[in-house]
């Protein structure tokens, strides 16, 4: 169990930072628990203190009905979105009263540009205070337990703006745990069989930096480097390439992974190999890998043109 860290720009997620939880029955002499609160708040100081700049923080209910994790945002002066209970209680005097506001229709926009229709509310306590509480759902009548939302935020903007930019905002959490969860299952980081928890680590950090890799070598991290300018992009694919016939050239983080595991092919297969050139001998093979090897290594993981 880890407590993470993730960004994301336009469609695709980016590991920050990890921790392992420890339960306190599986301590060392001299080690110290530290509750998943603790440590989330931990890492997002260490983020900050490494030169990050957070433009808000989504997090579960977890964290959202935990004060000293908020109080460690406030600290920060990070912005929040948090999902909290349903039954979420406020402490307010007896001649205040709880409200619902009516229903607002705004249409949720994906990633992808698609838009679909969603409906949100203000939930008051009492007097307005730095904190609002929402309610965001699929169906206002129904309210369906999967696909609707209860969650506060220290936003401070217009009622008006804030519920259209609240509810495509908080819509990037389900997103960023649903990128999570696919690609930890596409580079098999449930694949080690380890019980200590300083190999656990090194394996947690293995993944992640592959994570990182593949996420940064992605068209919308690229397209942020002054290499990718539409110039150099021209540039370097000015001399016409026939792609492997499992090279994917659309966008997306699969895809990246897919092209990456095309490029480590022939060197994977030449150490395969190698014992085997040390029994019997073959120097064409041998130059003939090197060569495609080196041939690969020229490729770039854009998207080829045309």
């Amino acid at each position: 169990m880890t407590v993470n860290a993730y960004g994301i720009h336009q469609n695709i997620t980016i590991p920050l930072i990890f921790k392992v939880f420890k339960p306190q029955g599986t301590l060392k002499p001299g080690e110290i628990y530290a509750t998943k609160i603790e440590l989330a708040s931990m890492r997002l100081e260490e983020l900050v203190e490494l030169g990050f700049k957070i433009q808000r923080v989504l997090a579960d209910s977890l964290y959202g009905e935990a004060n000293s994790f908020l109080r460690t945002l406030d600290k920060l002066e990070i912005p929040w979105i948090v999902a909290i209970r349903k039954n979420h209680g406020v402490w307010m005097p007896s001649s205040q009263r709880v409200r619902a506001n009516k229903w607002c229709q705004f249409q949720r926009t994906f990633s992808s540009q698609k838009s679909e229709t969603r409906y949100i509310r203000e939930i008051v306590y009492g007097k307005r205070s730095q904190r609002t509480y929402w309610q965001i759902t699929t169906d206002p009548k129904r309210m369906p337990e999967n696909s609707t939302s209860f969650v506060m935020t220290n936003l401070q903007e217009k009622r008006s703006q804030l519920k259209k930019k609240l509810g495509d905002l908080y819509g990037l959490r389900p997103w960023i745990e649903y990128g999570f969860r696919q690609c930890k299952q596409e580079l098999g980081w449930t694949d080690y069989r380890l019980t200590s928890f300083s190999a656990i680590e090194k394996w947690w950090e293995i993944i992640f930096c592959a994570y990182l890799m593949v996420s940064l070598k992605t068209p919308a991290f690229e397209s942020l480097s002054s290499s990718s300018s539409p110039q150099a992009r021209s540039d370097e694919l000015e001399h016409e390439r026939i792609p492997h016939p499992q090279w994917n050239s659309r966008g997306g983080w699969k895809n990246t992974l897919n092209n990456f595991r095309l490029i480590v092919q022939p060197t994977m297969v030449l150490w395969l190999l190698f014992p085997w050139l040390e029994v019997f001998p073959d120097s064409s093979l041998l130059l003939g890998l090197h060569d495609l090897i080196y041939s690969v290594n020229q490729l770039s993981l854009a998207p080829l043109s045309g």
